[in-house]
């Protein structure tokens, strides 16, 4: 069938409404959380789904910035992150070219014991985590929240990285080896910057999950309120008798900012990270 003739069948046309559609029922709570984060408290509760408030209240973002210290806590969010982020994607990507590229006795039994952490409910490592940060004396800092998030296998970082790197040519550390590069050089100057892909697919993943992240750092700041982050810091929208509820939803979109601009600088780079680790 010809192509142009095709797109103009009433399938085709019938399929992308329908994708319009749903793109729209998907997008529609994101936008009305930004359009409600211009309205009053009152026009909040009573406008339902209307979208456009009937006049844009900015007040509300200074209000989350500075009264309810969404500056401070932005910034602890950065560092939290950036540090975790970097963190898992160096140990990540070590363990993965180690299992990818080397046979070793009890390899299989490693993979197996790994993967099968994915199975184990977060809430039921609170305990061991918190006693090993509070014996390290690092409780009530962030430096207890970073290492409480790094905690885990990652597995699905892991395995990312094992199909990526079990795809690449052997010749590559094979020459680097004859010319004299240990395990670590090569790893550092050959194997790491051709998996672009791969780093800015486990780093879009491992920011949007602390960035996000609310258990953690509520048990970890909960000496210091100063330390807190952006999830956590939503509790300063909540009263005894009352809930600021445009404060709380500007609030959340200033938290969102973050995520979409990481997500857009590295697009590319996910996709390709994505498709590359199936293939392999």
């Amino acid at each position: 069938m010809n192509p142009a003739r095709r797109k103009r069948s009433p399938v085709y046309v019938l399929v992308h409404v329908l994708l319009f559609a749903i793109g729209i029922v998907w997008i529609y709570p994101f936008i009305w959380m930004i359009m409600s984060s211009f309205k009053t408290n009152n026009e909040y509760i009573v406008s339902g789904i209307k979208l456009l408030p009937q006049s844009f209240q900015f007040s509300n973002y200074k209000r989350a910035w500075e009264t309810a210290h969404f500056s401070v806590y932005f910034w602890n969010n950065v560092i939290i992150t950036v540090s975790v982020v970097v963190i898992v994607i160096l140990v990540c990507a070590l363990t993965g070219y180690a299992v990818g590229r080397y046979r070793f006795k009890g390899r299989l039994v490693f993979v197996t014991a790994v993967t099968a952490t994915m199975f184990m409910p977060k809430g039921y490592t609170i305990i061991p985590i918190y006693s090993l940060v509070n014996s390290l004396g690092l409780n009530n800092s962030l430096w207890g929240v970073i290492l409480a998030e790094v905690g885990g296998a990652h597995v699905l970082f892991i395995l990312l990285f094992v199909a990526y790197f079990r795809g690449l040519p052997k010749e590559l550390s094979e020459s680097a080896e004859i010319d004299g590069s240990g395990f670590v050089r090569t790893f550092a100057q050959i194997v790491l910057p051709l998996s672009k892909p791969i780093i800015a697919t486990a780093a879009i993943m491992q920011f949007m999950w602390t960035w996000n992240a609310f258990l953690m750092p509520l048990i970890f700041t909960l000496g210091k309120p100063e330390l807190r982050t952006l999830g956590v810091g939503m509790f300063q929208f909540v009263g005894e008798n009352t809930m600021d509820w445009t404060g709380m939803a500007a609030a959340a979109s200033i938290s969102l900012v973050p995520i979409l601009a990481v997500f857009i600088a590295m697009q590319r780079y996910f996709i390709e990270g994505v498709s590359g680790a199936i293939k392999g």
